[in-house]
């Protein structure tokens, strides 16, 4: 079965949560609403010919100033039987940034739904241990939104560990090798 015949079928099945079926360079990708998307990958999942029995990767789009709602969760879903790939987006507002977990159905998705939270600010209910997984716990802020500063927040909103970091690397400068070849 080809994605678009999938999408279809998700349509079919799911009349109300999916908002569009787009195709792009032989890629299909099917926007739906967030409220279920439990069922919506349990369908995927479970359906004997579609078997999306993989997810490839769990991300999100900050789409600030270009779309309403602003932000997406990406799934890349595979059938390692069938070989067939596809793409789930759900629309997540900025208002409400709170998605189902999608552990029940995809365990591998729980470092992918902390990264997401670590750098999108996106919560994900039900998720075991939903707590930063690249950045310190006191960081203040979401890298991956399109309206976090460049070069970070400065004053009072800098992260305090930092000056602590740019202290330990001054103290431990004498023990640089190539630093103290250039002496």
């Amino acid at each position: 079965m080809e994605p678009l015949q999938i999408a279809e079928r998700l349509r079919e099945r799911f009349p109300e949560d999916v908002r569009e079926i787009k195709e792009f360079r032989d890629q299909v990708s099917v926007i739906v609403k967030r409220d279920h998307i439990l069922d919506l990958l349990s369908f995927l999942k479970e359906e004997p010919d579609i078997q999306m029995d993989f997810l490839k990767d769990l991300t999100a789009v900050d789409w600030l100033g270009k779309k309403v709602p602003r932000f997406e969760v990406v799934y890349h879903l595979y059938s390692i039987k069938f070989r067939h790939l596809l793409r789930l987006k759900a629309e997540v507002p900025e208002e409400d940034p709170v998605i189902d977990s999608v552990m029940p159905i995809y365990i591998g998705a729980n470092w992918h739904e902390r990264e997401c939270f670590d750098m999108f600010g996106i919560q994900f209910r039900g998720h075991p241990d939903l707590r930063r997984i690249l950045l310190p716990e006191d960081w203040e802020g979401y890298p991956l939104r399109k309206d976090y500063p460049l070069e970070g927040y400065k004053g009072e909103k800098d992260w305090s560990g930092f000056r602590e970091v740019l202290q330990i690397a001054k103290r431990n400068k004498k023990f640089d090798w190539y630093g103290a070849q250039e002496r």
